[in-house]
């Protein structure tokens, strides 16, 4: 491994809750089938990842997710799926602590697939752009995970190359991709095993909660 130089955070279900988890929650409190639900969310060219890309409006994601959830052979409600997803978001206090703690350290950054909604970004989290020196959202730069071009964009914006930084994410799926151009990739769970692991790839001892 070679050094490095910067950090790249997701925020929903590493700086925050899991909306994953939420849309779980919503979902058999529903009686729908999550198993079926999860991939159609997942699918890159699904009614989920084009309005993470403000191909749509909200208008049409509700309508257009509840047609795809038919096609699916399942109800859903387009409303309170984004209410699932995008309300009551939990700050993880000791996610915050190890970035504000490596700034000066390494460049920090942040990519998050979102929506161009007032609650897309948590209000429970101080303001991100004092957090970060860089943060792409996906429903303004019309690309999202796991794009190449958004790990490059956030790379350049840092003034690093992939292999010089390490992203943290919790879906595998955008950890194999920035993994396939070199970035260093820790999966974050509820446990504290992302920061140790943080804490070993970037040789910097990070703040961690009593136990």
């Amino acid at each position: 491994m070679g050094e490095l130089r910067a950090a790249i955070f997701d925020i929903g279900g590493v700086l925050t809750s899991s909306p994953v988890t939420a849309i779980r929650d919503y979902a058999a409190a529903a009686g729908i089938d999550y198993g079926i639900l999860g991939p159609m969310l997942a699918l890159p060219d699904g009614t989920w990842s084009r309005y993470e890309r403000s191909e749509l409006t909200e208008q049409e994601f509700c309508l257009a997710l509840e047609a795809e959830g038919r096609a699916h052979g399942i109800t859903v409600d387009g409303k309170l799926i984004q209410q699932a997803a995008f309300a009551g978001q939990q700050v993880r206090p000791e996610m915050i602590a190890a970035v504000r703690h490596l700034k000066g350290k390494v460049r920090l950054g942040a990519i998050t697939n979102n929506v161009l909604r007032d609650d897309s970004r948590p209000k429970s989290i101080e303001d991100l752009d004092e957090l970060f020196e860089c943060v792409i959202e996906s429903a303004k730069v019309g690309m999202r995970k796991p794009d190449p071009r958004i790990f490059h964009m956030a790379c350049e914006s840092l003034g690093v190359t992939p292999p010089e930084a390490v992203f943290l994410d919790d879906l595998g799926a955008n950890l194999k991709g920035a993994r396939a151009l070199g970035m260093t990739t820790i999966k974050v769970d509820h446990t504290l095993s992302a920061l140790l692991e943080l804490e070993a790839a970037l040789g910097i001892p990070l703040p961690k909660p009593a136990v």
